[in-house]
Parts: structure tokens; sequence; C-alpha cells
């Protein structure tokens, strides 16, 4: 590691690197997660839970996954939800925590070249810019999941007979299950029930999708609306937050409008319902991919074009520093935007009036020939162990790691050697992307001597 870089490491902890910090941050409040889900006391039965259900269950939370192979409400006791909804917040206010601190450091380390070529004044990782950071996720998270959960807690009593305190824990649940993009849900068929109700899947959809975005990208936003309702000088947008922005919009928009037509007329998803629920199904369904991991229909009765679909907007997931997996839509614009390019035939890549920096694109390069390689292992490895159909097994292994949850329904009936490769996959769907690009760039360092240069044959 350069010299620049190691001052800023090594304020971020003994363990060197802060890519190993967030690996083992996870990796530690997991198995904790996990251990507490063996006791007896988290179960319904009150017995011993096997350390490979609770494992997977505490994984599938702390990657705000949410695949299970347990019923979440019916096996688990009000201990074990507990657990499972303290692991599903850890996740999901520590990775949007530690991916913004990561990106923070990245951009001091990589100006800290062009400053010190300028003489400038160094500038590092500062406690306030830390704090501020820390805040912002905090205040942010915790101030959508209240309004989303008082919205659910209202339409829970106004819907059904249950109690104040019942109505206020479901609310509670599926407004920081929404949030997080953790796709857990206090019914057995996900929210099928409320395939017709806006008033519980519009709250969740806005909680996921601000979620998903990430918190530079909503942070950024919120200022510019404050400036301009202040009067004060609009600040640009800055290129982070246009590529998310345009990218996940228009995925969503090609993502609602394909599920919308493919499933409207199958009489298992769409077909069966009146159709202003198909809209409202379809949009849920174009959108819950990016990766939030609820269903109003069910998925596994969908068409194999669909399923194909999922498993695209699946793996590409939603916005950097945010609750969403997947490869994120700034690592999937950029391979396009340098593609363009190649087929421009132009030596540089430029972005919306931006110079697109030759590292930046490796590392996208790398992230995603990386991720490729873990789901085509994964899948293989899964097909062996459990002799299901190739698009069933596929889908899974995406949404592991995508960490998104949606599920064909197979889950429950894989072997505990299937279950323990997912767990790995869902792991690596969580920090994996964010890990990997960090530590690309806080290791770059200048070449002192170039070989000769030569040029194979492609394609």
């Amino acid at each position: 590691m350069p010299r620049t870089a190691q001052p800023v490491v090594r304020r971020l902890g003994p363990l060197g690197h802060p890519a190993r910090l967030t690996v083992a941050g996870f990796m530690a409040v997991n198995l904790l997660g996990a251990a507490l889900l063996t006791l007896p006391v988290a179960s319904e039965s009150g017995e011993w839970t096997d350390p490979v259900t609770a494992l997977f269950t505490s994984t599938s939370a702390i990657s705000v996954t949410g695949l299970v192979v347990v019923d979440t409400s019916s096996y688990w006791s009000g201990f074990g939800e507990a657990v499972v909804l303290a692991l599903i917040q850890a996740g999901g206010l520590g990775i949007m925590t530690a991916a913004s601190l990561l990106g923070l450091l990245v951009a001091r380390r990589m100006g800290l070249r062009m400053q010190l070529i300028a003489q400038a004044e160094t500038k590092a990782l500062r406690l306030g810019e830390t704090r501020r950071v820390v805040l912002g996720v905090v205040i942010m998270s915790l101030t959508i999941e209240l309004v989303t959960a008082l919205i659910l807690t209202a339409r829970r009593l106004a819907t059904t007979d249950d109690p104040f305190g019942s109505a206020l824990y479901h609310g509670v649940f599926h407004a920081i299950s929404a949030y997080n993009n953790a796709g857990f849900a206090l019914q057995e068929d996900s929210l099928v029930g409320f395939a017709s109700d806006p008033w519980t899947l519009v709250p969740m959809m806005v909680a996921f999708v601000l979620g998903g975005i990430g918190f530079p990208v909503v942070f950024e936003v919120v200022q510019v609306l404050r400036s301009r309702r202040r009067g004060r000088p609009v600040p640009g947008w800055s290129l982070h937050t246009k590529i998310t922005v345009v990218t996940y919009a228009g995925l969503a928009a090609a993502g609602i409008a394909l599920v919308t037509a493919l499933e409207w007329s199958n009489p298992a998803t769409l077909g069966q319902l009146p159709w202003p629920s198909r809209l409202l199904g379809g949009l849920f369904h174009g959108l819950t991919p990016r990766t939030a991991g609820f269903n109003s229909v069910d998925v596994g009765a969908m068409h194999p074009t669909t399923l194909l679909i999922n498993d695209v907007l699946m793996f590409i997931g939603g916005g950097s520093a945010g609750t969403a997996g997947g490869i994120k839509v700034t690592t999937f614009a950029l391979l396009a935007f340098v593609v363009y390019a190649e087929v421009r035939g132009q030596p540089t890549v430029h972005v919306m009036g931006r110079r697109l920096a030759a590292s930046v694109q490796r590392q996208a390069i790398s992230v995603v020939l990386l991720a490729v390689g873990v789901v085509m292992v994964a899948t293989m490895v899964l097909l062996r162990l459990s002799h299901m159909p190739l698009d069933q097994v596929l889908f899974e292994v995406v949404s592991a790691f995508g960490t998104v949850g949606l599920s064909t329904g197979i889950t429950a009936d894989l072997p505990a050697a299937g279950h323990l490769l997912l767990v790995a996959v869902m792991f690596l769907g969580r920090v994996g992307p964010i890990t990997l690009a960090s530590a690309l760039a806080l290791r770059e360092h200048e070449r002192r001597y170039e070989l000769p240069e030569e040029r194979p044959i492609v394609g």
C-alpha cells in the first residue's frame, strides 16, 4: 500500500485495511446472531435449533437477503424474531455506514495524489466527516423507517382486529425489513395477501427504493432540494448521483414494463387479479428484484422469461452505499459507457461531462467478472447437490448473491450442504463488491516501468 494511504488506514483500526474491518465486523455479528438463534428461547417449540438453520437465518438477516429455510413467524419466538430484526437493522445500517466511509476514504485517497502534485494541503478522513456520515446514515434510516412503520401500523389497525401493540409490531418489523431491503415478512406467503392493497405495498416500495438507492445519493438530493427551498445557490449533482439516478430509473422502468407485460395474462400470477391490482403487482415486482425480496404473487409460478429478467435485475442490484446488493447500478453503467466508447473508437471514456479514470474501469470489470464467477461456480455446485432445474437453481443463487431473497420455493428443500453454500454466497454478495472495490482502489500504486506493448487478437 502506498505511503500516502497508510496514515489513513492506521486510523481505522488494528486490522490495517478497512476492507478487512468490514468483513471481520460482519462475520462477528453474524456468528453471534447464529449462536443466539440456536437457543431454545429463540424458537416457538422451545427446542434447540440446528446450527445450519440458525446460521442460514442469521446470514440471511445480517446480509439483508430474506431467504429462509423455516417460516419466520411460526418457527421463531418473539425473542428469535427480535434477533432477526436486530440483525437486519445492524446489517442495513452497518453496510450503509461502512460503504459510505469506505467511499469517502477512497475519494480522499484518489484525490491525494493530485493534491500532492499541486503541493496543496493534504486531506484525510477527518473525525468530523466520519461523524457526519454516521449520523446522516442513522438519522435518514430511522426517519424513513419511522414514517413507513406509522403508515403500516395505521393500515393494520384499519383493516384487522389486531390490538395496537400487535399492529405496531407488524408495522415496525415490515418497515425495517423494507427499508433495509431484507425481504423478511411475518406472513408465510410474504405479501401475497396484500396484492391488492396499495396502502401496504406503496409505502414499502418507497422505503426499499430509498434504502436501495444509497445514502450518498439521497443525501445529495436532499441537499439540493433544501438549497432550492431556501433560495440558496443550487449545487450540481455529482457524477455518482447522476449515474445512479439515471441508471436506477431506467432499469426500474424496464423491469416494470417487462414483468407487467409478461405476467399480465398468467393466471397463476398477475392474471388472477383485477386490472388495477395487476398494475400494482407489475410495479411492485418490477422494483422488488432491485433487491427488496418481497413478493405479492407466487414467484415460482412466473414464466421462465420473467425469471430470467429477474436474474438480470437481481444481479445488477441497487445503488452503492445503500441497503441493496448486487454489483450495483454504477458498476453496470460504467461498463456500458466503456462499451459505448469502444464501439465508437474513442481512446478515453467520457461520462456526463467527465472523463472516467482507467483505474475505475478496471475496478468495475474486476467486480463484474468475479461476481459472474461466484454465481457460475455456486450454480454448478448447487445443481450437483440438489438435482433441481437450472432456472430455479440459477434464480436461487443470483437471489442469494444479490441479497434479494426472492425464491421459487426450493430453499427449504435444499440439502444442508446447499444451505451452507448459499450462506457463503449471501455473505460474499453482501460484503464482497464494496470491500473488493475499495480494496482495489486503496491498493492502487504507480508502476515505475512499462513493458513493450503488444495487442493479442480479440474476438
